[in-house]
């Protein structure tokens, strides 16, 4: 599909009337944009129509000119919302009928440019993969939570999709594993882990709203191998899991006392603790632990039990 830069400034105002409607042209006139194969391309097409008709959602002199336009471009982007709606339900179907989530898996391994590297891309940005597992699972993020319990609480942010199948990989997460993510926020990465694996995964969340958001999605998938609990960690009972997930939910003495009870479950049994962001570093000091590959806090870092 060709494309048109319409996110510069125009020279005048009859150009950036041309160009515009040009760019419309082209997205209209493709066929294949509305193939279910073709959701990058969708993507891309409604990131472009959001940066060239973005200032015309108000209600002022522009918009007025450029009324038409805009029609066109707001018929546009519900055809192509439209669409990626279907396919996300197409998804979520294969899931409730217990389906292996062929399609998503499909999605998520091509989902990769040709030129990124084996190694997922560091930092905590998002992309394609995020988009995409956001519109399948359609979780709603509470509008009211509870204030901040503790200052050495980390508000929550959602880890990167691509992180958390660097995660199952590099871990070797399997159906006989039991995942437990410490602070599990909205829940995605339990309800991923336990969707391409099979494996039992279990969310602790200190806020409750967090969790009840969850538990709709993973009942709205007949996920029953996907718990979530509304606890402070610290509280958690830590007793059946071996792969343990922290993505900086925590520091200072919560994390100091979480992972002293993740070295008494290590006394037990082998235990893996994947880790991601600033606490990677406070882990790799724990002695009893071993880190599979240089710690890096921009990526997923496992560390197996000595």
């Amino acid at each position: 599909m060709s494309t048109i830069t319409i996110g510069a400034p125009f020279e005048d105002e009859l150009k950036c009337h041309t160009d515009l409607h040009a760019f419309l042209c082209v997205l209209e006139s493709d066929s294949f944009l509305f193939l279910p194969d073709r959701l990058r391309e969708r993507m891309i097409a409604l990131d472009d129509l959001d940066a060239g008709f973005g200032g015309f959602d108000s209600e002022d002199s522009t918009r007025s000119r450029y009324s038409r336009l805009h029609q066109r471009a707001k018929a546009l982007r519900i055809r192509l919302e439209a669409s990626n709606s279907e396919l996300y339900q197409s998804m979520r179907s294969d899931i409730v009928r217990g389906c292996q989530p062929r399609a998503l898996l499909q999605w998520l391994e091509d989902s990769a440019s040709d030129n990124e590297p084996r190694s997922p891309l560091p930092g905590l940005g998002f992309d394609y993969r995020d988009e995409l597992v956001s519109g399948m699972l359609q979780l709603l993020e509470p509008s009211e939570t509870n204030p901040q319990v503790s200052p050495e609480m980390v508000p929550y942010q959602p880890t990167p999709v691509r992180h958390i199948l660097q995660l199952i990989e590099t871990a070797a997460v399997a159906e006989d594993d039991v995942f437990v993510d410490l602070g599990s926020g909205l829940g995605h990465v339990p309800l991923l882990v336990s969707m391409v694996t099979g494996a039992q995964s279990l969310g602790v969340e200190v806020e409750p709203a967090y969790v009840a958001s969850a538990r709709k999605c993973a009942r709205s998938l007949h996920l029953s191998r996907v718990q979530f609990i509304a606890q402070d960690a610290r509280d958690a009972d830590l007793s059946r899991g071996n792969v343990f997930y922290l993505y900086s939910p925590f520091k200072g003495s919560i994390l100091a006392d979480v992972l002293s009870a993740l070295k008494k479950e290590s006394m037990r049994r082998s235990i893996k603790i994947c880790s991601l962001g600033p606490c990677t570093h406070r882990v790799s000091n724990e002695t009893w632990l071993k880190a599979s590959a240089l710690s890096d806090t921009g990526r997923i870092t496992v560390f197996d039990s000595l």
